[in-house]
C-alpha cells in the first residue's frame, strides 16, 4: 500500500506567477516553452515533457470545459505509456513539496490540475 501524499505537498502555478522558496521543486509539465519567458525567470527544477498531453491531445482539448472529463480520461491514458516518469514525481511529491508549471491562462482547466489531481489520488492513474 503506496503512502498517501499530503495535498500540501503538490501545488500548482501558472509559468507567469513569481516563483518563491515556498515552491519546492519547479517542474514546467508544459510541452511547449512559455511564451516571453527567459529560462533564469522559471527557475524550474526540470522540465518535464514527457508528463505533458500530447500534442494532438492538447489541440483537440483546447481548454473547452465541456471536453474537461474526456481531456482528463484521454490523459490519464497518455500517463500510463510513462509510467516510471508519473511513479517518480509521486515519490518526489510524498518527499517534500513539488509545484507544477504550467503556463495555460485557464486556472481551473488545463494539465497541471488534472496530473495534481492523479499525483494525489490513492489510485494513481486509475481514473473513470
Amino acid at each position: 500500500m503506496s503512502v498517501k501524499i499530503p495535498a500540501s505537498n503538490v501545488r500548482i502555478k501558472r509559468a507567469y506567477e513569481v516563483p518563491s522558496p515556498e515552491d519546492g521543486e519547479r517542474i514546467l509539465i508544459d510541452r511547449l516553452w512559455p511564451r516571453g519567458l527567459k529560462k533564469e525567470a522559471l527557475q524550474l527544477t526540470e522540465w518535464n515533457k514527457e508528463l505533458s498531453p500530447s500534442t494532438e491531445l492538447r489541440h483537440w482539448f483546447n481548454h473547452q470545459h465541456e471536453l474537461w472529463p474526456e481531456f482528463r480520461r484521454r490523459y490519464a491514458a497518455e500517463l500510463t505509456e510513462h509510467a516510471d516518469q508519473f511513479n517518480a514525481l509521486r515519490e518526489r511529491a510524498r518527499k517534500g513539496v513539488i509545484t507544477l508549471v504550467y503556463s495555460a491562462r485557464d486556472e481551473t482547466v488545463n494539465n497541471a490540475v488534472a496530473l495534481r489531481d492523479y499525483l494525489l489520488s490513492p489510485t494513481g492513474l486509475n481514473v473513470q
